[in-house]
């Protein structure tokens, strides 16, 4: 197997405890989400559910370290088993961090973490929202910044893992665009969201009323941070 049968992917948020409340409660708005009841041994993830389509970002109180993102990626059981792609993504470079009974804990070269779900028919992407004037946007794309000098090696191992790089059908196929940016940082490789919105500057200021900060404002699109201090961008699209 070269590519894993990727069906869908979920965008997780991960929070510490003394966040968690103030971030889920900002991302609920800001995506026009209800919120699923909490789940886990001790109730710590929970899923934003969009208006209409099927679900792809989650919510994670996290025991330790200072949260950011991670990724599922929901692996199409008529074609491989969740430790069949593990042992791909192994092969490629992969690092495996847990494993249990249809979950496997992974973390990329430049170690990202992602995990490898079984897919369960996913497959309508949600529309876009609008919050009041602002025009329409949905989350739609996980940007992956990643140090310069490990660059080639992560971009060499995500277009492996998931088929996607110049294969625009099956990247439109998902509900989040994953992309790839080389940074001039050195501390490993996080990642952060983008929203494409019909209008940044009017999102912007819905935003920051929902409690974010306006970063900054450049050509086409606009820095943000939540109210926990997570980086994300809007974006004329």
């Amino acid at each position: 197997m070269t590519a894993i049968p990727v069906r869908w992917l979920t965008v997780f948020l991960d929070f510490p405890a003394g966040s968690f409340g103030a971030g889920v409660a900002f991302w609920r708005e800001v995506t026009g989400s209800t919120l699923s009841p909490f789940r886990g041994a001790a109730g710590e993830f929970a899923t934003l559910l969009p208006p209409s389509g099927d679900a792809y970002l989650r919510v994670q109180r996290t025991a330790d370290g200072s949260g950011g993102h991670h990724i599922d990626l929901h692996v199409d059981p008529a074609l491989a088993s969740v430790d069949q792609a593990a042992e791909a993504a192994v092969a490629l470079g992969a690092t495996i961090r847990h494993r249990e009974e249809g979950l496997v804990i992974s973390a990329s070269p430049g170690g990202f973490t992602f995990c490898l779900v079984r897919w369960h028919g996913e497959g309508t992407v949600p529309g876009p929202v609008r919050l009041d004037g602002a025009g329409a946007s949905r989350a739609d794309e996980l940007c992956l910044d990643i140090p310069a000098g490990t660059f080639e090696r992560e971009r060499s191992f995500w277009a492996a893992l998931t088929g996607w790089e110049g294969q625009d059908g099956a990247r439109s196929a998902q509900p989040v665009r994953l992309e790839l940016r080389r940074t001039g940082l050195d501390d490993g490789v996080t990642g952060h969201l983008a929203f494409a919105c019909a209008d940044p500057e009017r999102l912007a200021a819905r935003h920051a009323a929902a409690g974010a900060r306006i970063l900054a404002v450049l050509p086409n699109q606009t820095e943000m941070a939540d109210p926990v201090g997570r980086l994300y961008r809007l974006t004329g699209r």
